[in-house]
């Protein structure tokens, strides 16, 4: 799941760059909630 959320962070800047805010903004929301989930599953299969 960190591969995703480090190609979801790569494309926004990518596309932040290139002037795309809109779609920046969109990859790296999604980018941001790949990292809670790969959070919280962590923690969970740490405690189970």
């Amino acid at each position: 799941m960190i591969p995703l959320v480090i190609t979801f962070a790569v494309l926004a800047l990518i596309a932040a760059v290139l002037g795309f805010g809109g779609i920046a903004s969109q990859f790296a929301g999604i980018a941001k909630i790949l990292l809670v989930v790969f959070i919280v599953l962590a923690i969970v299969s740490y405690f189970f």
